[in-house]
């Protein structure tokens, strides 16, 4: 008896399993689209905190603005959630698309013509009005954003094309903040980024718009209160969306209100400035192309389990890029915590649209992107705290939250560890 030899994968072979879902030309615009959206999020994610910081020099107002977009993020999720379960999802990410390039411009402006500068005292409320309507964008329209991927592939193809999303997304955070740092500069050139930001958000939307509209609306209910309620209901009865919910929901809000305290660690503790910010934030998105490249590649098995060991990994790492002083250390680290953000996103967003049933897609996922909104309420409260305690001592304190609740869910919920 002769034994087979194992079947041997070749370069090209998992190549063309990474891009397997390229292939459909409707996910290749989506995904274009979502590039372009990415792009000009990823650039704000620089430019924004770093401008507020420079105009107050005040870590408290850097939290103040996360909570400004988060109250309408929260209460307006459901709704989009809800919008999504009844409407044509690409009319909704159209409109979201130019509501963004809309703000973007409008900051630009202020930038170009002095309305918003250091000198004209009390003038960053204008960055917080442009926060809380993005926020309320973002509540509307993200819910879309993710539940029309199970409309364009089919479910074998989900985590491939979740994947490869994340994957398109890392690859603008490698590239966008460095490239948006150095616009900034010393000359502190931020209108510039902002009119590129405008430019992408058009382009999302004309991506979006020539994806095929699909005809079939699932939810028929006559009242949009009564078809949250019932997403409401039909989570808190499946208990493996529950959970999967609540840990995606626990990530998210220990580990991610660091990006908004970034200037701080650049400025004040690494003292590396604008180009040293967009090198941190570059990394990060290495970390993270890393980790969607894995994913992408990966079989659909024991995702549960890599979902909760992503989360000790991101609190061990950020626990280390907290209180770390030496820019190499913080860049070694801070691969790590993109390592394991993207697992955590990939991952989660992959086992919710797997499990959960077409009816309730866009509401499950509005939950989902709620998570966003507590981030910011947790992230104002750091601001808060690290007034008194410093930044290091608070968001290191996160970190040893999110692992010890980590291992905790790891240990005490079977059910999520074995999910494939």
């Amino acid at each position: 008896m002769t034994i087979p030899e194992p079947i041997k994968t070749s370069p090209l072979v998992l190549g063309l399993r990474i891009l397997s879902s390229l292939k459909n030309p409707s996910y290749r615009l989506y995904f274009f689209g979502t590039i372009a959206h990415f792009a000009a999020m990823s650039m704000q994610i620089v430019a924004s905190p770093m401008l507020v910081y420079r105009l107050t020099d005040s870590k408290a107002l850097l939290g103040t603005m996360s909570l400004v977009s988060a109250a309408p993020m929260i209460a307006i999720s459901v709704f989009g959630g809800a919008f999504a379960d009844r409407m044509q999802k690409k009319k909704i990410l159209i409109a979201g698309f130019i509501g963004s390039a809309a703000v973007s411009l409008l900051i630009g402006l202020a930038l170009s013509t002095g309305i918003l500068n250091r000198e004209n005292s009390g003038s960053w409320w204008i960055l917080f009005a442009g926060s809380a309507v993005q926020g309320t964008i973002m509540g509307l329209m993200m819910p879309a954003l993710q539940a029309i991927i199970p409309e364009i592939v089919s479910r074998d193809q989900l985590m491939n094309a979740i994947a490869l999303n994340t994957l398109g997304m890392n690859v603008l955070s490698l590239i966008a903040p460095g490239i948006a740092g150095f616009i900034i500069g010393d000359a502190s050139n931020f209108k510039t980024v902002y009119f590129t930001m405008v430019g992408f958000y058009v382009c999302a939307s004309l991506f979006i718009l020539f994806i095929p509209a699909r005809s079939q609306l699932i939810a028929s209910g006559n009242k949009i209160m009564t078809d949250i309620q019932n997403g409401f209901r039909y989570i808190r009865k499946d208990s493996l969306i529950l959970l999967v919910l609540a840990f995606t929901l626990i990530v998210v809000v220990l580990s991610m209100p660091y990006q908004q305290f970034m200037p701080v660690f650049s400025d004040d503790i690494l003292k590396v400035g604008a180009p040293g910010l967009g090198l941190l934030m570059s990394v990060s998105g290495a970390g993270a192309l890393i980790g969607s490249l894995i994913l992408a590649g990966l079989p659909n098995k024991k995702r549960g389990l890599i979902l909760l060991c992503s989360g000790i990994l991101a609190g061990i790492s950020l626990l280390v890029f907290s209180f770390s002083s030496y820019m190499t250390l913080s860049l070694v680290f801070i691969f790590f915590v993109g390592l394991g953000q993207t697992f955590r996103q990939t991952i989660g967003s992959a086992l919710l649209q797997a499990y959960t049933q077409d009816v309730y897609m866009g509401r499950v996922m509005s939950i989902l992107n709620m998570q966003w909104g507590f981030m910011s309420v947790c992230t104002f409260l750091v601001g808060i705290l690290a007034q008194v305690v410093g930044v290091q001592w608070v968001l290191g304190g996160l970190a040893i939250l999110l692992t010890i609740l980590s291992i905790l869910f790891l240990i005490f919920f079977p059910g999520v560890r074995k999910l494939d």
